[in-house]
């Protein structure tokens, strides 16, 4: 079965203008990324490629077609000559009152490939800049990418369509905790997370959102005994989430950070080698930062790096223990980011022994 993208015009191959209409050579800039990234993904893949674009009132006295046609013929050939050829291409002339059903985010003019059996829907995408090109997606049944100014990049585009989306899932209920936690490594920082300990959720934050990966983490653990079980068997699932998104490490940088944090200065490096490991040197003197006792520190690093089968070797120096773990949750964090980015152009296991 054939996957199709369908690919939005402006604000997704070109730059929009303010006024949102492109009738002139003088607006015309193509966006950052497009071109080596769509021809890659022209030449690698086997996507169809499919313009679907709105041009508000084409071939009306306010949008004549003699000023869009021009322009879009040269966008047509520029692509072309970089290998970026389009399969099909719509477009509706209706105004968002016209209420048309060939309208994005309707899906009038797609439906040819809706109801073909030929086509893989469910595998195929939207690529667009806006929120009604989503919704266009989910209408359609596929999914979607959305240029951004959150991380959705054209690079991070081709890298999701060649290598795949690292999203994982882990459930783990025991007579102690129940547990679900969801990771996207290729994520925004969004994060959703509750462990009925405030500060381990601000720690835990701080992971998504400096890691720049999307995190959901719901803990539902024997409080009522200690924090024990909880904390430690968030990080076996966290761990194990992450080793699972990871799958097979190909083209990652598998390494990766140090920060300063006020007074204090907290060093991360890790490896995703497959061998876990954990060097810790950090004391703290306060019994408990918020509802979290400090001897746990160790405890979730630990329980984690086995989970995850990574190196971690952890050291922070400085006087105020708040400041303490949570440079060390934001190096953690930052070490991640870098450790799990993908090169596509070099798409090999980083190990001279040929696994990980």
């Amino acid at each position: 079965m054939k996957r199709i993208l369908f690919i939005d015009r402006d604000g997704t191959l070109i730059e929009e203008p303010a006024d949102e209409q492109i009738d002139s050579f003088s607006k015309l800039k193509f966006t950052p990324g497009v071109f080596r990234n769509l021809s890659f993904i022209r030449e690698k893949l086997d996507f169809e490629f499919v313009m679907v674009s709105n041009q508000d009132g084409l071939g009306t006295d306010s949008f004549p077609e003699d000023t869009f046609w021009p322009v879009h013929n040269f966008i047509l050939q520029t692509l072309e000559g970089e290998g970026i050829r389009f399969d099909d291409i719509l477009i509706d002339p209706h105004f968002p009152e016209d209420h048309a059903p060939t309208r994005k985010p309707n899906t009038g003019l797609v439906e040819k490939y809706m109801n073909n059996p030929e086509y893989d829907i469910a595998n195929s995408y939207v690529i667009g800049d806006r929120e009604t090109d989503r919704t266009f997606a989910q209408n359609i049944g596929c999914k979607s990418l959305i240029l951004s100014d959150e991380g959705i990049t054209w690079e991070k585009i081709s890298e999701i369509l060649f290598a795949g989306e690292r999203i994982a899932e882990v459930k783990r209920v025991t007579k102690e905790t129940d547990i679900h936690v969801c990771v996207n490594l290729d994520g925004t920082g969004k994060c959703d997370i509750s462990t009925g300990l405030g500060f381990f959720d601000h720690m835990l934050e701080q992971i998504g959102k400096h890691g720049m990966m999307d995190l959901t983490i719901h803990t539902k653990g024997d409080l009522e005994v200690d924090e024990h079980h909880t904390i430690e068997d968030t990080a076996i699932a966290l761990g194990e989430c992450i080793l699972n998104a990871l799958g097979n490490k190909r083209g990652i940088e598998r390494y990766g950070y140090s920060l300063p944090m006020d007074d204090c200065l907290c060093a991360v490096c890790l490896d995703f080698g497959g061998r876990p490991w954990l060097v810790w040197d950090a004391e703290f003197k306060r019994e408990k930062i918020g509802e979290m006792p400090t001897e746990m520190f160790l405890h979730f690093f630990k329980s984690l790096s086995d989970a995850a089968k990574m190196n971690l070797n952890i050291k922070a120096e400085g006087q105020n223990e708040h400041h303490k773990i949570e440079g060390i949750f934001k190096a953690l964090a930052r070490a991640l980011k870098m450790a799990v980015r993908r090169d596509i152009y070099h798409y090999e296991l980083p190990s001279t022994k040929g696994t990980l």
